[in-house]
């Protein structure tokens, strides 16, 4: 027989919000505490502030059910039995993890804790964040059963993947990774993946990320050296790919114009701190860091190298920026790398006109001051540069042809994320068109 859960997502920020509504469409009463006023206007008016691929129509279904509500009024928890944390946790300023959100919302739930209480931190943190700094707190309210289970949703396809892919969980005993984990099975269906300790989870997360950013800065070093070879370095991956390797095969991401996010910029730099900890030499997550935050400035040079070859001036040339989110078909632009390679590009004198559909006025804000349009057309119109930092679906509908109609004479079209394909780039040269990609000619 199912337990009549009822939750508290503590942040209901991108992740709490696809948490929130995917276990409130499974029929589970969910109260979301939130302090940022817009995103609880947004949800009580049946919207989502952020642009993720099905969530508005989630929240609104779940609103509309009475299953799911947002509020910053703790009392509204007072009957809740499962708190789920996805509170922040950036980097200060000296590149080490900063747990005080995690420390304020653990002290915020201890009135409305019981021994019956199940509490979930979801949100990334370094190991023994959930033993030594969570569990005491609550432990002087209730004996509750806390675990750590790591977020690991990837933004455009973030409700499809909590709905399917494994749910790790580690708790800071064995009852507690037994009654979490029976939660998750209960209530999600998903296959749900025991580790022995909060410890261990905690590294799953941190794990996945710095495969993640250590991969990507392997594919934009081959870029850049592609770059010097004259060679495609997507064809030189792809190739590559098909060489089995254990029970796989090699597995090497794509280069772009970098990494962003909230997740992959930062978690790195936290397995770079344990190793300071620790006396652990590393090396490994300071020089994807390092690798992949210098992209969007190698990026950016790219396109002017090309563009200064007539000898004009770089103040009687527009570039026409699409796409400012890391991520395509998402708004996010936390972190992106688009904003780097955008101030060089005005830094070094360029009429620099920018468009991205997917984004609302707080991401713009995010990389610039200049208005951002959703005039796809317009911004192209007369560009002697269309840079596509971002892959939008929007941008992939364009015709090259329109393209080239609309961009001057023998434009350069830089791609930084479409991943243009040898026979569209043969198109382009048909048209007249110029073409470079990151580690591509």
């Amino acid at each position: 027989m199912r337990q009549d859960y009822r939750v508290a997502i503590i942040g209901f920020g991108y992740i709490g919000s696809v948490i929130g509504s995917v276990l409130a469409e499974k029929g589970v009463h969910v109260t979301g505490i939130e302090q940022n006023p817009r995103i609880i206007n947004a949800v009580q008016q049946a919207k989502t502030p952020f642009s993720e691929p099905g969530l508005d129509e989630l929240i609104k279904r779940t609103t509309q059910s009475g299953n799911l509500s947002v509020s910053d009024d703790l009392e509204t928890v007072r009957d809740c039995n499962v708190f789920i944390i996805t509170v922040g946790t950036p980097l200060s300023e000296n590149y080490e993890p900063d747990i005080s959100q995690i420390s304020q919302a653990t002290q915020s739930i201890t009135p409305y804790i019981n021994d019956d209480s199940i509490v979930i931190i979801k949100s990334t943190v370094p190991p023994f964040t959930t033993q030594n700094v969570v569990y005491p707190i609550l432990k002087q309210k209730a004996s509750v059963k806390l675990a750590f289970s790591p977020e690991r949703l990837a933004e455009g396809k973030a409700i499809e993947e909590f709905r399917a892919i494994p749910i790790v969980v580690g708790g800071v005993n064995e009852e507690s990774t037994k009654a979490v984990a029976a939660f998750w099975r209960e209530v999600m269906g998903n296959e749900i993946i025991e580790v022995d300790n909060s410890v261990s989870a905690e590294m799953v997360k941190l794990a996945d990320n710095l495969w993640i950013d250590v991969n990507i800065a392997l594919a934009g070093e081959l870029a850049k050296l592609s770059d010097q070879l004259g060679s495609d370095v997507l064809q030189i991956i792809r190739a590559a790919n098909s060489l089995p390797k254990g029970s796989s095969h090699v597995n090497i991401l794509t280069p772009s114009v970098g990494v962003g996010g909230y997740c992959l910029t930062k978690d790195p730099w936290f397995v770079q701190s344990m190793g300071d900890k620790y006396g652990v030499e590393l090396r490994l997550p300071k020089a994807g860091r390092i690798v992949n935050d210098s992209m969007p400035e190698y990026s950016a040079s790219a396109i002017d190298a090309i563009l200064c070859e007539d000898g004009e001036k770089r103040e009687n040339k527009k570039i026409a920026v699409l796409g400012i989110a890391f991520k395509n078909n998402t708004g996010d632009c936390r972190f992106t790398p688009t904003r780097p390679a955008i101030e060089k590009l005005i830094k070094l004198g360029y009429q620099v006109e920018i468009c991205d559909p997917w984004t609302q006025e707080h991401d713009d804000r995010m990389v610039t001051d200049r208005t951002v349009s959703k005039d796809i057309e317009g911004t192209m119109q007369g560009a002697c540069c269309v840079a596509f930092l971002a892959g939008h679906d929007d941008f992939r509908r364009l015709p090259i042809q329109k393209i080239a109609e609309l961009a001057e004479p023998h434009a350069l079209i830089f791609d930084g994320r479409m991943f243009f394909s040898r026979d569209e780039i043969a198109e382009m040269h048909r048209y007249g068109l110029r073409y470079k990609g990151v580690g591509r000619q």
